[in-house]
């Protein structure tokens, strides 16, 4: 066991399946304790957990649970899929993931930034979704169906999350069309302004006219940018914040102390203020959010589409009579009747009658099949001729349609091996971004023309602006989205992004 501090030691249970007398107990904690960085490992045959002790500086539990699987037995875990809200460009993705990654338990957390989804895998009775969620909000995110008043069991039901992303677009297309709107509005006065206005008193309603612009509209900006700060990192919404910022207090300052700014720039110069120039940037930059926020929603159409193949009714016959109900009250070893032309409400085993059933939706073959007593059934298939009744095997989230929409989700939310390095490049870009812009201001301060601070304020901002690579992040997760969701519409369940990559 490699030597640790008692400051860095952290403590994990791990669910170990497959242990079945005492030799298997020692087998497994010597294996733990041969694992540099572990402290001190006890297996109980009992509760049939391994309790941890190791330095999380030297060894991760994917590791531990590594070694667990290496000796012959297995480790029981879960995967969950959260849609996380807040997350604004390609840095966020790197953000979220080392946040669950590193709850103690976790064992893989794979964000993508077009689905807005996070995967999570991780231990069985070691992580709970009230420890993801904290996570998640001491990154600076949210996740949506928990703020749409789910559960604890993270079923919050797609409606909630719809909801949700409605919302978010109604507030979007507000800002930015008032933002662009004043934008323009500030230009026109900066370049026309009115006759009955002095340069001051214009100056003065501009302010007023980009104060809201600022502080309503670009709030989104300033929150992301704290969040970040508060992590010692910065993301895209670093860049917008400082850039508009500048341009904005810049302004005012000039705006309430022109004096001294005229005496700063030198006789021959008129100081400008730049009011237009963060509000346009704010608008335009609040219209590409709206116009991503939109594609996101457009893309996940199959998961509707797949969803509504689905029988919102079946009648079941309770004591001894035929009722009608909703879908989610059909238990397994229900006895289901279907007539002609009704969609086969849940999966299920035929009892009596026979009837040709369209299971196109399924296997794509377009002739009816034949069904009768003993034969298996698929809810969302459509029966064709005759009438029949049969048991119920899988209900709700067990059903074939079920698990197809699950396999489609998972997809979309996975990621190509392309999308990890588009992923790396956002970590590291704003960071440069900054240290360029930096540059930037330097050299137009000491080598550029008068007003030599204005025209560097201007090239600085002009680098931050520019440079933020929303496309970077947005392209590959929503080429991933689309083409699995083609891929659904029409019968082709592809399991991954990186089987689509391999595939082109």
């Amino acid at each position: 066991m490699a030597a640790t501090s008692k400051a860095q030691i952290e403590t994990v249970q791990i669910p170990v399946e497959g242990m079945t007398c005492a030799s298997c107990v020692a087998r497994v904690q010597k294996g733990l304790e041969r694992v540099e960085g572990v402290a001190e490992a006890s297996v109980n045959f009992a509760t049939e957990k391994a309790t941890v002790s190791y330095d999380p500086a030297v060894v991760g539990v994917d590791r531990i649970v590594a070694t667990v699987k290496d000796v012959g037995y297995g480790v029981q875990s879960e995967k969950l899929t959260l849609d996380i809200g807040g997350m604004t460009c390609a840095s966020c993705v790197s953000r979220v993931e080392k946040a669950l990654a590193n709850t103690p338990g976790v064992l893989n957390a794979s964000v993508n930034f077009g689905t807005e989804a996070a995967t999570v895998e991780f231990l069985t009775g070691v992580v709970s979704l009230s420890d993801l969620r904290r996570a998640v909000e001491e990154a600076g995110y949210t996740i949506r169906e928990l703020e749409a008043g789910a559960g604890e069991d993270g079923e919050g039901g797609p409606d909630h999350v719809e909801v949700a992303r409605a919302r978010e677009l109604r507030t979007l297309k507000l800002k930015f069309g008032f933002s662009l709107f004043v934008g323009a509005l500030l230009m026109v006065l900066s370049f026309f302004p009115p006759s009955f206005l002095g340069r001051r008193e214009l100056w003065l309603v501009m302010f007023v006219l980009a104060t809201p612009i600022q502080f309503w509209a670009g709030l989104q900006f300033y929150r992301g940018a704290w969040a970040s700060a508060k992590h010692r990192t910065t993301d895209m919404n670093t860049l917008i914040a400082v850039g508009t910022s500048i341009a904005y207090l810049y302004s005012a300052a000039v705006t309430f102390f022109s004096g001294f700014f005229e005496t700063l720039t030198g006789a021959g110069f008129e100081t400008q203020v730049y009011y237009d120039t963060a509000a346009v940037i704010i608008g335009l930059i609040l219209l590409g959010r709206f116009l991503e926020a939109r594609a996101k929603g457009q893309t996940a159409g199959a998961i509707k589409k797949l969803m509504g193949l689905q029988a919102k009714t079946a009648r079941v016959v309770r004591d001894g009579a035929e009722v009608d109900i909703p879908i989610e009250q059909v238990h397994a070893d229900d006895v289901v009747i279907v007539r002609p032309g009704e969609k086969i409400p849940v999966d299920g085993v035929v009892l009596e009658g026979r009837s040709a059933v369209d299971e196109s939706m399924l296997t794509g073959e377009s002739m009816p099949v034949e069904k009768g007593p003993g034969d298996e059934v698929i809810g969302a298939t459509l029966n064709k001729t005759g009438s029949f009744r049969f048991r119920t095997t899988k209900v709700g989230k067990d059903t074939a349609l079920a698990q197809i929409i699950r396999l489609v989700e998972e997809a979309q939310g996975s990621k190509a091996p392309i999308q990890r390095l588009a992923d790396y490049i956002a970590s590291i870009f704003v960071p440069v971004v900054f240290a360029i812009a930096a540059v930037t201001f330097v050299v137009w301060l000491v080598f550029g023309p008068a007003p030599a601070f204005t025209l560097a304020m201007l090239a600085a901002v002009a680098v931050l602006i520019i440079a933020c690579p929303c496309a970077l992040g947005l392209a590959t997760p929503t080429a991933i989205m689309v083409g699995t969701g083609k891929g659904a519409e029409n019968g082709i369940l592809i399991r991954s992004g990186e089987a689509l990559e391999r595939a082109y």
